[in-house]
């Protein structure tokens, strides 16, 4: 990358640690360039207030804050949720969150006439390759500049020094640095004592959870709930109609008043290592539960198996960053087929951390009572069976036979 030609450049701008000290080092690094930055509200809340003042103090000419949460919903999370993709048990979180976000950085680039896109990605994690996936999906030829491939920091405490000397306000301190996400679905954490795999997460330590409580501060008696579907997509919850995004809300409430939702995983990333993370995702691990729960009975056998063998490929699609993808986009239509008939009601008690399945209910179930029943009946012949098993198990009746034949030899 020729720096001279760097004159304007759109920053991925968060707020956070690694964002807040980019702005300086940019214009240190790259000719007093001038700093868009752009801030996609996915459901960060409470991150977002002060931005656009802290980015102006810092360097920035302007701030984007752009609304992404309705689209995020309806077009990132849904589908995943709809194709009960995790990447090993991660509800991914902060994987289908970048792919919008990057969208939209493109595009404002482009409209900016920008140079070039930064974002603040380590080297270390997966971010900078969703971020960099999807930017090339949409600006191809678009330079993009990491400053941790870069600079000579070299980890979070050195980026606070750095913040020190250039009089940048931070909302951490050394002691409360973990690396965090957060979004309307979930919160991750990282860092500080998680890095060692024998701690226990703080779970009961104030400040700690922040979308909820430990199970073993969650109240006595458990919490029923239901959820409506039409075609896998969530409609009403505790028979209210709403959107999406609002159920999902609701849910967080729920979930986290009842410790559901925390996840304690040491993953493996895509750029080679085992990392430890602890997740917070309430109303997305209910929105998990109660989708399976209603498909046990809307999908045939071969279909929900299929579909649960494509959900790990969808998961690594979601996870490695290749959401603009061809098989991205096919596997989602196989998903949207197999949700036409994902439609009923669930119920769910919520106790202490636990999901507890209260009941289940849909016109286009495949379970017949009457067929399962054990219990007098007049639809199911036990006598058919015999021939079934006869059939089935020919193979294995012939190949016994030819063993026998030759261990007589």
């Amino acid at each position: 990358m020729d720096k001279s030609k760097i004159k304007k450049v759109v920053l991925a701008y968060s707020g956070g640690l690694d964002t807040s000290i980019i702005i300086p080092w940019l214009k240190e690094n790259y000719n007093n360039c001038e700093v868009i930055a752009v801030s996609g509200n996915v459901g960060q809340a409470d991150e977002l207030e002060g931005l656009e003042e802290k980015a102006l103090k810092t360097g920035a000419s302007k701030l984007y804050v752009e609304d992404l949460t309705d689209e995020f919903v309806d077009e990132y999370i849904i589908p995943t949720v709809q194709a009960g993709a995790k990447y090993e048990e991660y509800m991914l979180g902060t994987s289908f969150a970048r792919p919008i976000i990057a969208k939209r950085i493109v595009e404002i680039a482009v409209a900016e006439g920008a140079d070039a896109i930064c974002h603040g990605c380590t080297g270390k994690g997966n971010d900078q390759v969703r971020f960099e996936l999807a930017i090339k999906a949409y600006a191809p030829d678009m330079p993009i500049i990491a400053p941790w491939r870069e600079w000579d920091i070299k980890s979070r405490d050195e980026e606070i020094d750095y913040a020190e000397a250039h009089n940048i306000p931070l909302k951490i301190n050394r002691e409360t640095n973990y690396s965090k996400d957060k979004n309307l679905w979930h919160l991750s954490h990282e860092g500080l004592d998680l890095e060692d795999a024998g701690n226990e997460p703080l779970y009961d330590k104030e400040g700690f959870l922040e979308m909820g409580v430990s199970p073993i501060k969650a109240p006595d008696e458990p919490t029923y709930i239901t959820l409506d579907f039409e075609k896998g997509k969530p409609v009403a919850f505790n028979d209210k109609k709403m959107s999406a995004k609002d159920i999902i809300l609701e849910l967080n409430k729920v979930g986290g008043a009842n410790g559901i939702g925390l996840l304690d995983i040491v993953e493996n990333r895509l750029v080679g290592m085992k990392c430890r993370g602890v997740y917070e995702t309430p109303g997305g691990a209910i929105l998990y539960f109660a989708h399976n729960y209603l498909e046990t009975i809307c999908l045939d056998k071969m279909t929900a198996h299929e579909k649960q063998k494509l959900s790990i490929t969808f998961a690594e699609l979601v996870y490695n960053g290749q959401w603009y993808t061809p098989l991205r986009e096919a596997l989602t239509a196989f998903v949207d087929k197999t949700q036409e008939t994902v439609t009923g009601k669930v119920r769910i008690k919520l106790y202490k951390g636990n999901m507890i399945k209260a009941g289940v209910w849909s016109d286009y179930s495949l379970y017949s009572e009457e067929i399962a029943t054990f219990g007098e009946d007049d639809c199911y012949n036990q006598a058919d069976s015999a021939g079934f098993i006869n059939l089935f198990g020919l193979p294995i009746k012939v190949q016994a036979q030819v063993n026998a034949k030759n261990n007589k030899k």
